[in-house]
């Protein structure tokens, strides 16, 4: 193997330098250098000029990817079935949101092979401290490593190998080769490409836990996230029991499913029934309050939107949203002022959705505008009602996909009103269930359910 060394180029203008400084000389950006590794031989060729060749498509083998299911369903779900050989998957979440506890879960539900657990941020006893407190049984071959050396993890790799890695987290490993420090972009990306190779020269799937920013992404280069083969984001606030955990990227899968977890003293709990549960501590008769209907993925969920309109105490009116676009509700309380005469220029507006849950679909604008009118007057929407519809900027009641499937769990729940666009309850056939109700204006669903 070539010996290496390293150099430090621009990520905006490609200049090299062979020390780091805080700003580039080239292009006067700061904060721009980051340290790459450079053979200090010349690799030979492997192939001669001209030796590639292409293949037709239709002469390729697309057999599906073999999977194996975790055996937690949600979290099945999420990554299309089951765990792809080889795979390489990205967790990432707040702080304190339960990546590690759910990837200690993961690694003793799976029986069968071997399971090594690396670990840069704890020891081993604290390991298995939390093994015991949250009651897991915990296979003979689950194997801890504490250690953030990529040379000692790659050689423990390749004595075993395992069947399955989970790394917790890749912002403390480490290459000795690179000067900087664990958690810089030069190292982060580093690690991720050396996991990378090494689940893929051995078909074994890797998960990788990561940090995120006060933004909310995954800390480190946004390279990371296009290296992987699946990225998972988990959500959900710290102060609520209830977490989502969503698809951003999946290469084996649909990135539309999301898996809904309860958090309490002995772990992550599965939730098989999301809609019933976020509904659950809804109380009827509330003003400023509707049910929606969402979908995500393949699942139908029911949630429960509030909003709170109050005179405004300052000079501009205060515009708040928890869990819904916040430009989205700029859009919606002008059209309410533009098209339906609602005066909210001294009122501040307050929205959210129950449970911790982030909606960004536009099927639950007439249910949001619905819970604002509400508040504004003071008189409830009709508790028995859902509402399904996007609002366009004339007032108008857009129609939404899989309208069927929403209209369906809200008659599972028991709801006898769906208040949905006219051309979607055309293509709905008439059985038992909720009643139909067509609108094609935003007045038209608050005449009908929320009387002046």
């Amino acid at each position: 193997m070539s010996k290496t060394h390293t150099k430090y180029i621009c990520q905006n203008c490609a200049y090299e330098s062979a020390r780091w400084v805080g700003r580039c000389p080239n292009c006067a950006e700061w904060n721009t250098l980051v340290e790459e590794i450079v053979p200090s031989k010349k690799l030979p060729r492997r192939t001669a000029p001209g030796g590639a060749a292409a293949v037709a498509l239709a002469e390729v083998d697309a057999t599906p990817e073999l999977r194996s299911p975790v055996g937690i369903a949600e979290f099945d779900r999420v990554l299309g079935g089951g765990i792809v050989a080889g795979s390489v998957v990205l967790i990432g979440g707040d702080p304190g949101i339960g990546k590690s506890t759910l990837m200690m879960q993961v690694a003793c539900a799976i029986k069968s092979g071997v399971t090594l657990y690396v670990t840069g941020e704890e020891s081993v006893a604290q390991i298995k401290l939390r093994a015991e407190r949250l009651a897991l049984r915990t296979p003979e071959s689950l194997l801890v490593l504490a250690e953030t050396n990529l040379e000692v993890i790659q050689a423990l790799f390749e004595k075993l190998p395992p069947d399955l890695v989970v790394v917790d987290s890749i912002q403390t490993m480490f290459r000795p080769d690179l000067e900087s420090a664990p958690g810089t972009v030069g190292q982060v990306r580093e690690a991720t490409a050396q996991f990378l190779r090494m689940a893929k020269t051995r078909s074994v799937p890797v998960f990788l836990v990561g940090h995120v920013t006060k933004d909310g992404s995954i800390a480190g280069p946004k390279v990371v996230e296009h290296m992987v083969d699946t990225v998972l984001q988990f959500e959900g606030e710290r102060h609520h029991a209830y977490r989502i955990l969503r698809a951003v990227k999946n290469r084996f899968g649909s990135t539309n499913e999301i898996g809904v977890f309860e958090m309490q003293d002995g772990g992550l709990r599965e939730v098989a029934n999301p809609s019933e549960v976020f509904l659950s501590e809804r109380k009827a008769g509330a003003t400023g309050s509707a049910v929606v209907a969402s979908v995500e993925g393949s699942r139908p969920l029911l949630l429960e939107v509030q909003a709170l309109v109050a005179p405004t105490s300052y000079g501009v009116p205060q515009r708040t949203s928890t869990g819904f676009d916040s430009r989205r509700l700029q859009m919606l309380l002008a059209v309410l002022e533009r098209r339906s005469g609602l005066r909210l220029g001294q009122y501040d507006v307050f929205v959210n959705v129950a449970g911790g849950v982030r909606i960004d679909e536009p099927a639950v604008d007439l249910g949001m505008a619905l819970a604002i009118v509400s508040s504004h007057r003071d008189v409830p929407v009709d508790a028995r009602a859902v509402a399904i519809g996007e609002i366009g900027l004339g007032g108008e009641i857009r129609s939404v996909s899989q309208a069927e499937r929403r209209v369906a769990e809200a008659g599972k729940l028991g709801f006898s009103r769906c208040v949905l666009p006219r051309a979607n309850a055309r293509s709905i056939p008439r059985q038992n269930g909720p009643g139909l109700l067509e609108v094609d204006t935003v007045d038209q669903a608050i005449e009908a359910l929320i009387p002046s």
